[in-house]
């Protein structure tokens, strides 16, 4: 199974390689539209090859991706850490719950009805 998730790979690295040397041409990259650049009096614009502006854009849209996932389960995250709590209190209380019930007792005897 390791060997298919390193081929797996390898494929994958290969495939981003063979995309990077078929798209190194230099393309200009504008930060702003021009209209919107001529209103600002400011016009940035970076020259660098196309690729970089492609896995830029996989990389912008996979972070985004994520945080937007981790606002979204924010509530169920939530949710579950509520319920820990509660779980942890209720575990708490029957232990006290125990502990009254054996309580003046023999303490072979508490053991072995507490296994049971």
């Amino acid at each position: 199974m390791r060997y298919i998730r390193y081929a797996s790979i390898a494929v994958f690295a290969l495939a981003l390689i063979l995309i990077a040397l078929a798209n190194r041409a230099m393309v200009t990259v504008q930060v702003l539209p021009g209209e919107l650049a001529h209103l600002a009096a400011l016009n940035p614009s970076y020259e660098m090859p196309l690729f970089v502006v492609m896995f830029g854009g996989v990389l912008a849209g996979l972070i985004i991706g994520f945080i937007w996932e981790w606002i979204r389960e924010a509530g169920e995250r939530a949710a579950a850490a509520r319920q820990a709590r509660e779980m942890e209190r209720l575990k708490s209380e029957i232990r006290r719950l125990k502990g009254e019930k054996h309580q003046g007792k023999d303490e072979v005897l508490a053991l072995l009805d507490e296994a049971s």
